[in-house]
């Protein structure tokens, strides 16, 4: 048994617990901490820090940030401190925990997760996972291997971008119902669909946990979607499993050698005349 410990830098928490990363369990209770105001880096850097302390990790850890993280960099900042662009984030957290800390995108870590463990093991082809909260963020996996840092949230749809239209927070803002956000999330799987054609969209955020009230109204084409089976635990399950399997330059690798059938493989050209 492996165990890392997984952290999730949210907007308003920032959570942490330690994983099996061969099960995708949690094996103590998660603790929480509120994100500091601002999420300025020297002030989530303590919080990482006390929560690696609270679990008193002797190891790799993994981390998420919301937002592009490459090669351990943050390199855009939506609704966090801008001081974030640019920052060696992977180095500022190694620092503070005394461990060596690997930063991966917060939706590319629950990508991750639910590929290996939830409502995508064993399926193979193109899996799209997307998250519904303050904004939309995405995973693009094929064959088990992530393709990083997609930010399809930000496509441009109906003059804005499609998080701005189509998000959680765009359903409270705008006052709709299940129904009527329903519609919206619809247009925006269609036109995923069409760009993408995924065998798979998994449904994660917190709309995951009120599956009920707007499944039975979305609306595609060719593809199936379901929802995401690990809720708020995907995050904190990804980012270990980024960890444990060597931090940014192993995000494409397959995720799981055993769990996803092979790509099948081309036709043989014996015989073929010349």
């Amino acid at each position: 048994m492996s165990v890392i410990l997984g952290i999730d830098i949210g907007g308003s928490g920032i959570k942490g617990a330690p994983v099996d990363t061969a099960s995708g369990k949690l094996l103590k209770e998660r603790h929480r901490i509120p994100t500091p105001e601002g999420a300025h880096p020297d002030a989530v850097k303590g919080v990482v820090a006390e929560l690696a302390k609270h679990f008193g990790v002797d190891g790799p850890i993994g981390v998420t940030f919301p937002g592009i993280v490459q090669h351990g960099r943050t390199l855009s900042a939506a609704n966090v401190d801008k001081a974030w662009i640019g920052l060696d984030a992977d180095a500022l957290f190694t620092e503070a925990t005394g461990q060596a800390v690997h930063l991966i995108n917060d939706a590319d870590a629950a990508g991750l997760a639910e590929a290996r463990f939830g409502a995508g093991a064993g399926v193979n082809g193109t899996v799209l996972v997307l998250t519904f909260g303050t904004g939309i963020g995405s995973a693009l996996i094929h064959n088990g291997v992530l393709v990083p840092n997609t930010e399809l949230g930000h496509l441009w749809l109906r003059d804005r971008e499609a998080e701005d239209w189509a998000s959680d927070r765009a359903r409270e803002r705008d006052d709709l119902n299940w129904k009527q956000w329903s519609k919206r999330v619809s247009t925006y799987l269609q036109h995923l669909e069409l760009l993408f054609s995924p065998d798979l969209f998994i449904i994660g955020g917190g709309v995951s946990k009120k599956a009920d009230k707007w499944q039975e109204h979305i609306k595609l084409e060719r593809s199936r979607f379901v929802p995401a089976k690990l809720l708020n635990e995907a995050g904190i399950v990804g980012a270990a499993m980024m960890a444990q399997e060597g931090g940014p330059e192993a995000q494409q690798q397959e995720i799981s050698p055993t769990s996803q059938s092979p790509a099948p493989k081309p036709a043989s050209k014996a015989g073929k005349k010349k």
